[in-house]
């Protein structure tokens, strides 16, 4: 979008036709929304549902009931990214959308389609996700999967509520979520892939759980990369975007803005470095504007570590239940309002002195 609008020309290449699924509880916080307006202006409404009201669980039991919380708006994927890629398109973008890749050169920037075209271009942005094909043909693989995430998830027609369920114990190094959606909700849980071997078990039992018959709702399952960032987000004309270069908060698994922002940042380092007829410098000037981003997951990596720890967790749930102040900074990192940087060491020494007093 931002590359297009600057007047290159873009190629759109997805393997997938739109619309098409993604497994994605679809949350869109306050920080996602201000990075999406930025880039594609204000988005249709219909595509979200506002949610205002969420519950902290610890399996059957309610640690928070907060009503009057920073809106998160959810999404459908399927919906949401076929909407984006269209605005996309619109701003000049041209469409491969639903064609394999069946030659990949990306340092030279050569793309032969499974369809017999063929593609040249001065910067590649990758943005093809955790698996990503561009990381293995440069490295030899993507992401080390000792360090990386896996989360399952079904789609529940029906009713929602408008509220937003977090249980915090549903999965270790992880947790569940309930979602309300227009029409339904999505229901899922992730962690630490090492430390959830017997993760669709323990899907199935929490569906269960939840009032859900897990022989009667769609599971999907896809790794996420939790805290594995890349070392280098852009290498001379290849920059890596989004899920692609590890772009996902450990704590709160927020992704959608991260990828926008990586994605926008890619474009800009993409666009001065292509006019200024030096396509191999556009990796320094993305990985110089990506610093803030990389200092703020790095954070979110060292306060999961401590978070997530068996010894500190059930203290920190327990800290949860009973402290207001420390559930409306969860609920503020949670909902984009608040970022690690706010916290500061202060802030921090007294969220570990409100769980180890108590």
């Amino acid at each position: 979008m931002v590359a297009a609008q600057a007047g290159l020309r873009v190629a759109l290449i997805d393997k997938a036709a739109f619309p098409r699924d993604k497994l994605c509880g679809g949350g869109v916080t306050g920080r996602a929304m201000a990075y999406l307006e930025a880039v594609f202006g204000p988005l249709p409404a219909d595509l979200f549902h506002p949610s205002s009201k969420v519950w902290f669980k610890a399996g059957d039991v309610v640690l928070t009931d907060i009503i009057d919380t920073p809106v998160i708006a959810m999404t459908m994927r399927n919906g949401f990214d076929a909407a984006l890629r269209g605005m996309a398109i619109r701003a000049g973008a041209e469409d491969f959308c639903g064609a394999r890749i069946a030659v990949m050169e990306p340092q030279s920037g050569v793309v032969r389609l499974g369809n017999g075209a063929e593609l040249r271009a001065r910067v590649v942005i990758a943005a093809d996700g955790i698996h990503s094909a561009v990381a293995r043909t440069l490295y030899g693989r993507a992401h080390d999967p000792a360090r990386v995430g896996f989360a399952l998830e079904a789609e529940v027609p029906g009713n929602a509520d408008g509220v937003t369920m977090l249980d915090m114990t549903a999965a270790p190094f992880g947790y569940g979520w309930d979602f309300p959606k227009a029409g339904g909700r999505t229901l899922g849980i992730g962690g630490i892939a090492v430390h959830n071997t017997d993760l669709m078990a323990r899907f199935r039992a929490w569906l269960t759980a939840q009032g859900v018959d897990p022989d009667q709702v769609k599971i999907k399952g896809a790794h996420l990369p939790f805290g594995e960032m890349r070392a280098k987000p852009g290498d001379g004309r290849v920059l890596f975007a989004g899920d692609a270069a590890g772009l996902v908060d450990p704590i709160t698994g927020e992704g959608i803005a991260w990828a926008v922002r990586s994605g926008q940042l890619a474009a800009e380092a993409a666009v001065a470095a292509i006019r200024e007829g030096a396509p191999d410098g556009a990796g320094a000037r993305y990985s110089a504007a990506m610093a803030p981003v990389r200092a703020e997951l790095v954070r979110a990596r060292l306060l999961a570590k401590l978070v997530f720890h068996p010894w500190f967790q059930p203290r920190f749930i327990a800290a949860l239940g009973r402290s207001d102040h420390l559930q409306r900074r969860f609920l503020n990192l949670l909902a984009g309002k608040m970022d690690y940087v706010d916290l500061g060491p202060r802030r921090v020494a007294s969220v570990l002195w409100r769980v180890l007093s108590g």
